[in-house]
């Protein structure tokens, strides 16, 4: 009985231990639990307190100072030179061509002969011509011989006394001459016609020579020896050559709309600067604009003539036209200050209250790093740059002082 008892008291002692233990472990995980939710509570309350504190701070822009636009800025558009005339010559008269005189590049006169042409079909239809004048004017001179002798004839019977001749006979007398007066008026009508047909194909005789029409440079030779050539211009036939008048010489320039209040005006100077000829630099002056804005691109055109003397423009040549245009009354921000949203270009002004207030713009000028305004700002008043679209009308905001309104790179902003 005894070792059994020692037995029993011997298991009970190991349980009891276990126990504790378990409730020691149990306990030290609360005891952790609680402390690490305390802190998570502690941390979250102080979240939210930041959050909200940064919630009602003012959003921190940069700003920049309006200022006034510099002084006669330059306005650099492309543009494309046009000959003063260019003329494509075809041939008056049909034939082979004998002999050419120029060839492309070459510097004619006005009255020079380009050209010559064998015509044989025009040559015998002058001959021709000439001989039917020859026989008409033969023709003439017999009616004017009937005619006389009609005149006469008819005066001495209208003239003999009463009893003589009879009222029949004279009538007769006076028809016949009529009739001959009739047949030389028809004879010299004849050859006039005639003459006519004559001084037709002499004229054509001297489009045998193709002659140049003004002074200029040759800048298409599309004939050769042996070559027949058509008369006319229709679209079968070939031109001879083609040539163009380059002094002075036409820049025609497309404007933005932008621009209209400045370059929609004649007498306008400007400067043609050609980098194909080492940058050289014409002046010439606006002498013709369009009045009228293309409703596609909305842009208008207008036509600089320039002396070109030394013939450094050609036609055809891609140019810069360069505009000195007035500043007066108008402002200038960086394009980074620019919102385009669906009421039109704006920037966003910091007002007096510290909030933010968006204003619509005139744009007068667009040169890449800054806009150039005409109207919606007044010079001193900050605008905001690469304003962000989380910032709403009147919103409160904290300003951060840019450098000034230089340019700078387009893109950030609504």
């Amino acid at each position: 009985m005894r070792s059994h008892d020692h037995y029993g008291r011997g298991r009970t002692r190991p349980d009891r231990s276990m126990k504790r233990l378990v409730i020691v472990v149990a306990l030290l995980f609360l005891t952790a639990f609680a402390a690490a939710e305390a802190v998570r509570l502690v941390s979250a309350r102080s979240l939210a307190r930041r959050t909200a504190a940064l919630a009602a701070a003012p959003v921190v822009v940069e700003a920049v100072p309006v200022l006034p636009a510099a002084g006669d800025p330059s306005l650099t558009l492309p543009g494309e030179t046009h000959a003063w005339y260019e003329s494509t010559i075809y041939a008056r008269v049909t034939g082979y061509v004998t002999k050419w005189n120029v060839d492309i590049g070459d510097r004619v006169s006005k009255g020079q002969v380009l050209a010559e042409i064998e015509t044989p079909e025009l040559d015998a239809q002058l001959v021709a011509a000439q001989a039917k004048l020859k026989a008409a004017e033969a023709d003439v001179q017999v009616r004017e011989t009937e005619s006389e002798f009609a005149r006469t004839t008819h005066v001495r019977w209208h003239d003999a006394p009463k009893g003589v001749v009879s009222e029949q006979e004279r009538e007769d007398k006076k028809a016949e001459f009529d009739a001959a007066t009739a047949r030389l008026a028809s004879a010299r009508a004849q050859v006039a016609f005639d003459r006519a047909d004559v001084d037709q194909f002499a004229a054509f005789e001297r489009f045998k020579r193709v002659t140049a029409p003004y002074d200029g440079t040759i800048i298409e030779r599309r004939i050769d020896i042996g070559n027949l050539v058509s008369a006319g211009s229709s679209s079968g036939t070939a031109p001879l050559y083609c040539m163009v008048k380059d002094d002075p010489m036409r820049v025609w320039v497309d404007v933005p709309q932008a621009a209209s209040g400045d370059l929609m005006k004649v007498g306008v100077p400007a400067a043609i600067v050609t980098s194909e000829r080492s940058g050289r630099r014409l002046e010439g002056r606006i002498v013709r604009t369009a009045q009228a804005v293309n409703p596609q691109a909305r842009t208008f055109r207008i036509e600089i003539d320039v002396p070109n003397p030394s013939r450094a423009l050609v036609s055809g040549m891609y140019v810069q036209a360069v505009f000195t245009l007035s500043a007066k009354g108008l402002l200038q921000v960086p394009a980074a200050a620019l919102l385009f949203r669906s009421a039109g270009p704006q920037v966003a002004v910091v007002g007096a209250d510290g909030c933010v207030h968006l204003r619509s713009v005139g744009i007068s000028r667009d040169n890449g790093g800054v806009v150039i305004l005409s109207s919606g700002v007044a010079a001193g008043e900050r605008v905001v740059l690469n304003l962000s679209s989380q910032v709403v009308e009147g919103q409160k905001v904290a300003v951060r002082e840019g450098s000034d309104a230089a340019p700078r790179r387009r893109g950030a902003g609504a």
